[in-house]
């Protein structure tokens, strides 16, 4: 990890995808490693009363398992709503304590997350929930993981079976869905 990232980070991520049926979510996210794993909570398309309660179930998850809740948005919503950071663009100098991720999936994607605390890049692997992209691969991932200023998640067709592969090529950790909810 590099230096200027002080912020204690986890190397395991559930990544939330609305094909995940909601049990098959909360079930994941209990299963995580207690103090060791973190959830990046997405739910883009769900309709908003929905989407926070789905939220809050998995922040009473988090705490209990001490687990790092991340929110898919701005930064002002993931403070208000009680999140530990948020994944998506930079936000304001005053959200400094909160975890900022951002997702790249190419050198210009890369080099827009420097000032993030770190960067999903992926796809990795083929993935179910883009069907039809494009992955990096083994070689196409070390080449932009040696680019990235922060600590890069590999994400995209990850699953357990992988995790030796991982620091050699470059991850500082994996996310997955499907890897991790048995959505398969």
């Amino acid at each position: 990890m590099h230096a200027r990232h002080r912020k204690k980070l986890p190397g395991l991520w559930l990544m939330t995808d609305e094909r995940v049926e909601d049990a098959l979510l909360l079930a994941a996210a209990a299963r995580l490693p207690r103090g060791r794993a973190g959830i990046v909570f997405r739910h883009y398309r769900t309709e908003a009363v929905k989407r926070r309660a789905l939220f809050e179930a998995l922040r009473t998850i988090a705490r209990r398992r001490r687990l790092v809740l991340i929110l898919a948005g701005d930064a002002r919503t993931a403070a208000a709503w009680r999140a530990d950071g948020w994944h998506g663009r930079d936000g304001p100098k005053n959200f400094h304590r909160l975890i900022h991720s951002l997702a790249a999936h190419d050198a210009r994607e890369l080099q827009a997350a420097a000032r993030a605390d770190m960067v999903f890049l992926s796809p990795l692997f083929p993935t179910r929930s883009h069907p039809g992209a494009g992955a990096l691969g083994r070689v196409g991932f070390v080449a932009l993981a040696r680019q990235a200023k922060a600590p890069v998640i590999a994400l995209g067709g990850v699953k357990a079976g992988h995790r030796h592969v991982l620091h050699g090529i470059g991850a500082a950790g994996w996310a997955a869905i499907d890897g991790l909810t048995g959505n398969i």
